[in-house]
């Protein structure tokens, strides 16, 4: 027997209209259409689905067994349908996102926060893109949006700004260095130099400092957590460089002092990196602004 949804409709609606013409009518089709629908069924079936001669039309035994399969099954298509339609409009779907930046965890976190409230349909994940190639994982669809500092020319990557921070040094009020008015490579000669685990092309004060000065610290101490980096370097165990929105209460704190990296200062901006079919995607659009919102909360503090 060879059932299709429209079968399962025709079903419920005449059982619900409890008649034909009420029922064709919600429908959308004629009386003589639906009657050559329901011959075909029962003639599939073998059996009469209806008891005719009732009034308002009543499901025979076979026509009951219908009822219930439809009431199963249509529920199930609708839902579907909807998801399917809420994935083609924008409304939910998948957001995997990979940080290149390690201290954006402390961003971005508030900005999830808000982004789940308004899009609960979307699935959300983060993974720290320190342990594999964010961007090439980003083409190959593992990855929804990548957060990084470093934009590159890609077919079918777009680059969106966020926004700009400038990258501080920071060190202990009672370290020697806290009595110069800005911090240049050459003063980093001898310090213990306590960063993120990551490589050294993904830390500002390497990429935009040390390495075009051709400057090499005493040691690295690497370390996971930001709290821990500014307990270490109130401690006077070493200093370190860190994004000016990360250690921005720092400097109402008497146990640090934060110092612009060369005279002029260094600035770096932050991207989203996300495949460009997906930039009109409400949800994507969404995540985005709430990204520039947040951003702007932490420098205003």
């Amino acid at each position: 027997m060879h059932i299709e949804f429209r079968h399962l409709r025709t079903i419920k609606a005449i059982h619900e209209a409890g008649g034909l013409a009420r029922a064709a009518d919600q429908l959308n089709i004629t009386q003589s259409a639906l009657s050559h629908q329901i011959k075909g069924l029962e003639e599939q079936a073998g059996v009469e689905l209806f008891q005719r001669r009732s009034k308002p039309m009543k499901l025979s035994a076979a026509g009951m067994r219908l009822l219930r399969l439809a009431e199963q099954i249509l529920p199930q298509v609708e839902a579907a349908q909807a998801e399917f339609t809420a994935l083609r409009d924008g409304e939910a779907g998948r957001l995997h996102i990979a940080i290149e930046c390690h201290a954006c965890f402390e961003w971005l976190f508030p900005v999830l926060e808000g982004f789940r409230k308004s899009w609960g349909d979307v699935d959300v994940d983060i993974r720290p893109g320190l342990a594999f190639e964010a961007m090439p994982a980003l083409m190959r669809e593992e990855v929804d949006l990548v957060v990084s500092s470093d934009p590159e020319e890609m077919t079918g990557i777009t680059f969106i700004e966020l926004f700009d921070y400038n990258p501080v040094f920071v060190a202990s009020a009672q370290h020697p260095l806290a009595a110069k008015s800005h911090i240049e490579a050459e003063d980093f000669r001898g310090q213990v130099l306590i960063t993120y685990p990551v490589e050294r092309t993904r830390l500002d004060v390497f990429s935009q400092l040390l390495i075009p000065a051709g400057v090499e610290p005493a040691s690295i101490r690497k370390v996971e957590l930001t709290a821990v980096i500014l307990l270490l370097v109130a401690s006077n165990r070493g200093v370190s460089v860190l994004p000016d929105w990360v250690v921005r209460e720092v400097k109402y704190s008497s146990d640090y002092v934060t110092r612009p990296l060369t005279s002029q200062g260094i600035t770096r901006r932050l991207y989203a990196a996300i495949r460009s079919e997906d930039e009109g995607k409400p949800y994507m659009q969404d995540l985005i602004r709430l990204a520039r919102v947040e951003a702007r909360k932490l420098q205003q503090r």
